[in-house]
């Protein structure tokens, strides 16, 4: 067989969503819109979880870490789109392609642990109340968040090790807004296998495990309230998990559906649809989610609202 003809990559030109121009005004008018809400939901969060004395428990303090996460998430791919919706090169540098996966893999690392932590936390809490602020001590809730960060930035650079064994043969065209594995392995020519193998195994490994503590939790979780004699607090305890139901079922469909397939010319386009829900939409929804679908979090945000606004 003849050796392929690879070629030096300084740059790749990103495809993104569409090529009519029309419409790509009308997608930067929108996503520039989705990404201001989500910096101003998630960082408002952030704030709320902070100033509130209501909200200082270890369930808030993690999701106050999840908004930090969605925000840098939506940031690491939503600006160079938005600024590749306007110009007429669209491209991003190689050492900013390899830059933008390995955030973009450290943060979904980052997401689904947290998100498994969240659903143990509410185990804790709903299996045996009376023992969980001693079990949940500060210093283990540090200790459960540290866990996501280190694990997320370490596994990204072994994953962004081998997207840089990629070679390519002249074709620099991704056909995506955002630099992400499936369509960079796609117009690869050479380390296509090492790549592809260990992203299918790293991301069954880790979405396998994460989502295996969150289904363990909440099936602990279903057994603990149906144990609850009165209805009302019943109802309590489950209304305390849907929130966090809602964002789990979300991140992981979308994430299941891009990831765990064999990359094909199919596959990479419809994960491109997908890709625009779980890096644009979802990072914006779960400060709503939270907000809207959890009482302690409206008091504190009226409180909050009022002390700036009617308090001299």
């Amino acid at each position: 067989m003849p050796t392929p003809n690879y070629t030096d990559v300084t740059e790749f030109i990103l495809l993104g969503l569409t090529s009519q121009q029309e419409l790509q005004v009308l997608f930067f008018v929108i996503f520039l819109f989705v990404y201001i809400i989500t910096l101003v939901g998630n960082l408002g969060m952030i704030i709320l979880i902070k100033v509130s004395p209501k909200l200082q428990s270890p369930m808030y303090f993690f999701l106050s870490h999840l908004s930090f996460v969605d925000a840098w998430f939506s940031s690491n791919v939503t600006p160079k789109m938005l600024e590749n919706l306007l110009s007429k090169t669209k491209t991003i540098s190689y050492v900013g392609c390899l830059i933008q996966c390995y955030f973009f893999i450290a943060l979904v690392l980052m997401e689904v642990n947290i998100l498994a932590v969240m659903a143990f936390d509410r185990f804790m809490a709903i299996w045996n109340p009376l023992l969980y602020g001693s079990k949940m001590s500060r210093i283990v809730c540090i200790w459960l968040i540290t866990v996501p960060y280190v694990y997320g930035f370490s596994i990204s650079i072994i994953c962004t090790w081998w997207t840089h064994g990629l070679y390519f043969c002249g074709n620099f065209e991704i056909n995506h807004f955002y630099c992400a594995d499936p369509p960079l392995i796609k117009i690869a020519c050479g380390g296509i296998h090492i790549k592809e193998y260990s992203m299918l195994v790293h991301a069954g490994i880790n979405i396998t495990c994460s989502l295996t503590v969150v289904l363990i939790s909440y099936t602990c979780i279903v057994v603990a309230i149906l144990r609850i004699r009165s209805a009302e607090g019943r109802r309590k305890a489950f209304s305390t998990c849907s929130s966090h139901l809602t964002a789990v079922t979300i991140f992981y469909g979308t994430l299941i559906f891009m990831y765990l397939r064999h990359p094909t010319k199919e596959s990479v386009e419809q994960s491109k649809m997908v890709a625009v829900f779980y890096t644009t939409i979802i990072p914006m929804l779960n400060p709503m989610i939270y907000s809207l679908r959890n009482k302690d979090v409206k008091e504190a945000m009226n409180k909050a609202i009022h002390r700036a606004f009617f308090t001299k």
